[in-house]
């Protein structure tokens, strides 16, 4: 199959099998230039072995970039005023991620003279989209090679034959008699496909979460938190002010330590497939819980009502990848101008998978008049004769077409 000559790929790179077989993949087969690129979005491992596997294959730019705060700062925290959940369930852990490492990946071909990006998605998961979606957004010329939509090394076994042929040394993660689970950790979740979770019907084993303890095996005492929200966003934790990336860290330990996070999803891929996922976020599932008991103090009825309209339809937009698009950026100004008012702060239990709200309050934005709605003497703040007047109106539709019946 002919190709078009690329002289330089930015390649994102993590270093495991996948990534390290397409960095001498590319060398080989287009005979270019590889520059890596491996991003610290929070996924807790050791990035100098990439470093060293790059140097080892020859690479002479090598990029690796710390990126959490930018991430939660800009992609975390928007999506969260949203109160952005997929299907019901999924809170878009890997998918807000990759807009973040594809817009990088455009600006270091920038910066490096690349005239094309490369990436170790498969042909039938989402990430392929959402990689080249926001690469075409930003630079509508980036060509983008995708080597599992152009070779035949489509098991793992051929992986690593090809590794082992090619001198690339890879780190063995199983005992050769099944394949692991396929994972993605960030700072904001960290995901498990793949192995006996192909099968909807199997548990999965208590071995395979890593952030989370059972419920059985978390405290027998809840924990409690309070959150401080500026415009939206947490900015502090039991009075101690953080950073965006130090705020989402210190709640996936309380929550990990009180089974907060878990979750076993049957999801509709953009490609057009059922899927089954299991996903640990825990300080994600404290904050949207949070989020929603500082809106419901702040937000008027129909303002908050109308978000909850438009979440589904914003949340589809991150899971698909169009995170660039005009479409979730019109949807983000909107949200953001309902941020202005959610001050405050959520008091919560954690308690063993449980988030509990407790309390919340607002010196500054808050809308509960507690003399309006007492149900002791008002001293006259709600005339509830005028009741009557309203449920006429509202009433008067439905007394037309009930006569008619």
């Amino acid at each position: 199959m002919s190709r078009t000559p690329v002289n330089k790929v930015v390649l994102a790179y993590s270093g495991g099998l996948d990534t390290s077989v397409i960095l001498k993949w590319l060398q080989a087969e287009y005979g270019c230039e590889v520059v890596t690129f491996t991003a610290d979005i929070g996924q807790g491992e050791e990035l100098d072995p990439a470093r060293t596997k790059a140097e080892a294959a020859g690479v002479k730019e090598i990029y690796i970039d710390d990126l959490r705060e930018e991430f939660v700062r800009d992609f975390v925290y928007p999506m969260f005023r949203a109160n952005a959940i997929y299907e019901g369930e999924y809170l878009l852990g890997t998918s807000i991620a990759r807009p973040l490492i594809a817009k990088r990946l455009v600006e270091i071909a920038a910066e490096t003279g690349a005239d094309a990006i490369s990436h170790g998605a498969t042909g039938k998961g989402n990430d392929q989209v959402r990689f080249e979606l926001t690469a075409y957004a930003l630079n509508p010329d980036i060509k983008v090679i995708a080597p599992w939509r152009e070779w035949d090394l489509l098991s793992r076994e051929k992986l690593m034959r090809y590794a082992a042929e090619h001198g690339i040394a890879i780190e063995q993660k199983r005992d050769g008699t099944k394949s692991p689970y396929s994972m993605d950790a960030n700072l904001l979740h960290i995901s498990y496909e793949g192995y006996d979770l192909e099968n909807p019907w199997v548990e999965p084993g208590r071995d395979m979460w890593r952030w989370t303890v059972a419920p059985e095996d978390a405290p027998d005492q809840p924990t409690e938190i309070t959150l401080t929200f500026s415009r939206g966003d947490v900015t502090a934790i039991d009075g101690e002010t953080m950073s965006p990336a130090e705020v989402l860290a210190e709640l996936n330990r309380i929550g990990g330590e009180n089974a907060v996070g878990r979750a076993d999803i049957v999801e509709n891929r953009y490609v057009g497939m059922k899927s089954r996922g299991c996903y640990e976020t825990p300080g994600g599932t404290i904050l949207l819980k949070a989020h929603r008991a500082m809106e419901s103090l702040t937000l008027d009825r129909e303002a908050a009502h109308l978000k909850d309209e438009l979440m589904p339809r914003y949340a589809e937009l991150i899971y698909n990848g169009y995170w660039f698009s005009p479409e979730r950026e019109m949807l983000q100004a909107a949200i953001d101008q309902t941020q202005q008012v959610v001050n405050g702060d959520v008091r919560l239990k954690l308690y063993k998978g449980n988030v509990l709200v407790v309390g919340r309050r607002s010196e500054t934005n808050s809308l509960f008049d507690e003399s309006i709605a007492t149900f002791e003497e008002d001293a006259g703040a709600y005339d509830q004769a005028d009741a009557t007047g309203f449920i006429r109106l509202n009433a008067l539709r439905l007394r037309v077409q009930g006569r008619r019946r």
